[in-house]
């Protein structure tokens, strides 16, 4: 009987191949059969062929140490699913679509065969087991679609990183090249500068000693010459000249000598010029100049900060701040930053933004929107987003304050005082019947905060309001102090008391929470700026006592701009002056006659000024130039 597929065939078991192994005469035989082979013929050395009756030696560990062949293993796997195909085939010819088919999990010959005598098996019908597989192949295919393309997305990536590796390499050649060309010029300059001054000090002491030499000429010049004179007299001339000339010369020679006495001999300076060039410390640290830094930002933990609104028109700055994947602030540039704007209406209308690389790991994305309306910010980094990236962003129109007139009454409230509007929307208005109303949008009145006294969460006469989040702080006039609240009004703690040292105040006034919830109080009598920490600690006083540009009189109203400046609205100086959050003086405009009280600032920088004397609102642009003013208002107070 011929045996299937010869060349795959064992000459021992005369099967095909089961894990076939080479002796060192190239024949191959089953593992299996090479150790019931050198089992029954008792040597563990070596083994003849059954084939070529040649001896091969076997290694210590056994025929399972000689080499696979792993050409017949593969042939023996195809030959395998070449025969099940075959059997398919034949199958395909001889059934039809309603035959039965044994479907019994786990047939004993595991194989592609009908049955019809299979009656305790579970049996169906070959078309819809075809059916079946069918669908299960249709189904692997899409799969196999859907992994190509993400394999074809992976590959891609892949490619784009290779051509990243190489633009960083290119990125970091020219770093250290930039550096290295730094320090040369660094070490050039210093060898230029220790030359310039070796030559300072060298010419310092030459000047020197050349006076010196001088000198000592000088004196040996005057002794020469009257000792000349005096030989001259005492041969040739008379007593009587003696007399007359011999006392001057000897003066002369006395003051010489003396003046020699007192005249150090020694060279005035020493001839040796001696440097400090200390190399080996900056040599050992120039040959660890320079490292490889194992972390790499990482888009997903990378941040940014921006305000969620802006204006058509007006430049719109976004801070992202590289972070690695354990989130901690990667401190270099050069990474691939890049933002844009698009709008969700005007057919998707998209605008790039323009970034600037801070090289400390920050950047700065600027974009200006032509369009108002819903935007999405998309903010990426070396081409993926980072956190938060896509977001809403709502882009609104320019102000137009020209056409800005008294508009209708929104709120009845008696004898207001201050005012200030939550995040929520809700209106903070406070009163001079000694509490704080608060309204919602439509005006409706939704809660009534504190009462008259001088107790916890009392008022005598609320002056400044001011609202993040759920902290409310209230300025009270006349208990010279200021109150923390809860938004609902539950009282936490006060801190102030009358007087003029720091923490105290006299009739404080306007109150503002900047970014990092500090507290900036306007202390009108004590005629100076205080700022605090979140629980009432003293940090900072803006003196308004001093001369010149610090110099200011009853600050009311405050504001702060996008910069984080303290805009003083200084009633008594009838003047907005501007300082830093560390107080440092920055400029001023306004000159209302009248005097400002109240002062608030949108988000283009226009700054919007109640006067309260003058019964009007005054509207300034970015630069400080009045550009509208609104009449006809009855004793404005404060703005928010």
């Amino acid at each position: 009987m011929e045996k299937p597929f010869p060349h795959i065939t064992c000459a021992v078991c005369c099967k095909p191949y089961n894990d076939p192994r080479i002796l060192s005469c190239l024949h191959s035989f089953c593992l299996q059969c090479l150790h019931h082979e050198i089992e029954r013929r008792g040597s563990q050395q070596m083994f003849q062929c059954p084939i070529c009756e040649r001896n091969s030696s076997i290694p210590l560990g056994g025929a399972s140490v000689l080499p696979q062949n792993l050409h017949l293993a593969f042939e023996v796997e195809v030959a395998g699913y070449m025969s099940k195909m075959e059997g398919a085939r034949q199958l395909r010819t001889i059934m039809k679509p309603r035959d039965p088919y044994c479907s019994q999990p786990n047939h004993e010959d595991n194989e592609l065969i009908a049955y019809s005598t299979h009656k305790s098996h579970t049996m169906k019908e070959i078309s819809t087991v075809a059916k079946n597989h069918q669908m299960e192949i249709t189904g692997a295919r899409e799969n196999a679609k859907e992994v190509v393309t993400k394999l074809t997305g992976a590959m891609f990536e892949n490619k784009r990183n290779v051509l990243q590796v190489e633009v960083s390499k290119q990125t970091a050649s020219q770093a250290i090249n930039q550096a290295f060309e730094t320090l040369q010029q660094t070490l050039e300059e210093r060898e230029k500068t220790l030359l310039s001054g070796l030559e300072a000090i060298s010419l310092s002491k030459i000047t020197a000693l050349t006076l010196q030499k001088e000198n000592f000429e000088k004196m040996v010049e005057d002794i020469s010459h009257y000792t000349d004179m005096a030989c001259q007299i005492l041969q040739t001339h008379t007593d009587y000249e003696i007399v007359a000339l011999g006392g001057l010369i000897a003066t002369e020679l006395q003051a010489i000598l003396k003046r020699v006495q007192t005249t150090a001999l020694i060279p005035n300076q020493h001839s040796n010029i001696t440097v400090s060039v200390q190399t080996d410390d900056f040599i050992r640290q120039l040959l660890t100049l320079g490292n490889w830094l194992e972390l790499y930002p990482s888009p997903s933990s990378s941040t940014w900060i921006t305000t969620s609104v802006a204006r058509v028109g007006t430049k719109y700055h976004v801070t992202v701040q590289s972070k690695t994947s354990k989130g901690e602030e990667y401190p270099h540039g050069g990474v691939e930053v890049k933002g844009e704007m698009r709008s969700k209406t005007h057919n998707g209308a998209v605008v790039y933004g323009e970034v600037e690389d801070h090289r400390d790991g920050t950047y700065t994305i600027s974009l200006t929107p032509q369009t108002a309306g819903p935007h999405q910010l998309l903010i990426s980094m070396d081409s993926q987003h980072i956190q938060n990236s896509p977001n809403h962003l709502d882009v609104r129109p320019k102000h137009d304050y020209n056409t800005l007139c008294n508009a209708q009454q929104v709120i009845q409230c008696s004898r207001p005082t201050c005012v200030a509007i939550h995040d929520n929307g809700d209106i903070y208005v406070g009163s001079g019947f000694n509490c704080i109303y608060v309204f919602d949008q439509s005006g409706q009145l939704k809660n009534t905060i504190g009462s008259n006294g001088i107790g916890d969460g009392q008022f005598t006469y609320p002056s400044g309001i001011s609202i993040k989040g759920d902290v409310l702080y209230v300025a009270d006039l006349a208990n010279h102090w200021v109150l923390k609240m809860t938004s609902s009004g539950k009282f936490l703690h006060r801190f102030g008391q009358n007087g003029s040292g720091r923490g105290q105040f006299l009739s404080p006034f306007g109150v503002i929470i900047d970014s990092t919830n500090k507290l900036i109080v306007a202390d009108k009598d004590n005629h100076r700026i205080q700022i605090f920490n979140e629980s009432g600690g003293w940090l900072l006083t803006i003196d308004g006592k001093g001369s010149g540009n610090h110099s200011f009189e009853s600050p009311q109203g405050l504001a702060l701009d996008s910069q984080g400046n303290i805009h003083v609205a200084a009633q008594g100086s009838n003047i907005i002056k501007v300082f830093t959050k560390e107080g440092v003086y920055v400029r001023m405009y306004g000159g209302d006659p009248k005097g400002p009280s109240g002062i608030t600032i949108d988000d283009e920088g226009y700054s919007l000024v109640s006067v309260r004397d003058g019964n009007c609102l005054s509207i300034y642009d970015p630069e400080g130039n009045k550009i509208h003013t609104v009449g006809n208002l009855k004793n404005p107070y404060v703005l928010q």
